[in-house]
């Protein structure tokens, strides 16, 4: 590729040689004609002649003679998945300079420890889906409830264990202590866009993940976006007749991560994380009702407004075409 200085582009080159060795125009002319030097009519005069490309030529060496050799960088690329070491304590090993590792782990693209599974030590391999309702990621997130006043994180130890004996309503365990429960916040998110759905319900059962399915598929439907599968976990809710049963009549075909495997779903994983951080405890709730009610309001920022990495600095919204307050 022509780099942006360059006085002439292969087209004005190739003129240059047709001018000089075709119809018998002296250099200083040529020269004088494109505002170039003469060396240079006379460099692109010969290769016109040579009958080479006037496309630029890669600077990089015929010989290398000091390059590292091919059996050193994989040793360099295995003790990296299988040690998970940074560049000295490898450069160490091999006996080559840090910077040499730091090379080799580059041009494979590990040089960055996020890029290696911790639990296998393998590269971490991404996918995502060509076009929105391809996938659906579903989970379910469990919360603790807040108690009235606030809970432990924000008020402390001692004073959320006030707050708790206070709350109203509550079973107690053979202790006398309250038992404020969790809240499941069944979550849902398309692979493509991660445009995202949730609700919060009081248990996991499959009836309720049904619902939310049921409810998750007629809003995507209304955005535009028609679901053809659907990824879980291998949750009681999820193996159950009556989610397979759902499926099969809204039309979805359904697939089940490998047991053990949380990061083959790791998009709706890492959602909880920015669920917890924007949403869950982002401040005091004086709560559990009040920081139900805000769920709704962080989800349309999240959908419409929050920059999204994975979107090109984009709201997930934007991956949506011709969608109802797409721009509210």
């Amino acid at each position: 590729m022509t780099h942006p200085n360059a006085a002439l582009t292969p087209r004005h080159r190739l003129l240059v040689g047709r001018l000089v060795v075709d119809d018998g125009w002296p250099i200083s002319e040529v020269a004088a004609r494109f505002q170039v030097s003469w060396p240079t009519v006379k460099r692109w005069a010969e290769r016109y002649r040579a009958g080479q490309s006037m496309q630029d030529r890669s600077s990089r060496p015929h010989h290398s003679p000091h390059k590292t050799c091919p059996q050193v960088a994989r040793r360099c690329i295995q003790l990296r998945l299988r040690l998970r070491e940074g560049p000295v304590q490898l450069a160490c090993r091999l006996g080559i300079a840090p910077s040499t590792v730091h090379r080799i782990l580059t041009d494979a693209h590990l040089n960055r420890l996020s890029h290696v599974d911790r639990a296998t030590g393998e590269p971490v391999r991404r996918y995502e889906h060509d076009h929105p309702g391809a996938m659906l990621h579903v989970d379910v997130k469990k919360l603790g409830n807040i108690p009235d006043g606030g809970g432990w994180r924000y008020v402390g130890r001692r004073q959320g264990e006030k707050n708790r004996a206070a709350t109203p309503d509550k079973p107690r365990n053979k202790y006398r202590d309250p038992l404020m429960g969790k809240a499941y916040v069944h979550t849902v998110i398309d692979d493509h866009s991660r445009v995202a759905y949730a609700e919060i319900h009081d248990d996991e059962t499959a009836q309720t993940a049904t619902a939310v399915l049921v409810r998750a598929v007629e809003w995507f439907n209304a955005h535009g976006v028609t679901i053809e599968r659907v990824l879980s976990d291998n949750g009681g809710a999820y193996k159950s007749h009556l989610w397979r049963d759902t499926c099969q009549e809204l039309g979805i075909k359904h697939k089940r991560t490998r047991p053990y495997r949380p990061q083959t779903n790791g998009k709706i994983e890492r959602f909880h994380r920015t669920l917890a951080d924007g949403w869950a405890y982002a401040r005091c709730y004086t709560s559990e009702a009040e920081r139900r009610g805000e769920l709704e309001g962080w989800l349309h920022y999240y959908n419409q407004h929050r920059p999204h990495t994975a979107c090109g600095n984009q709201p997930p919204f934007s991956r949506l075409t011709n969608v109802p307050d797409q721009y509210s």
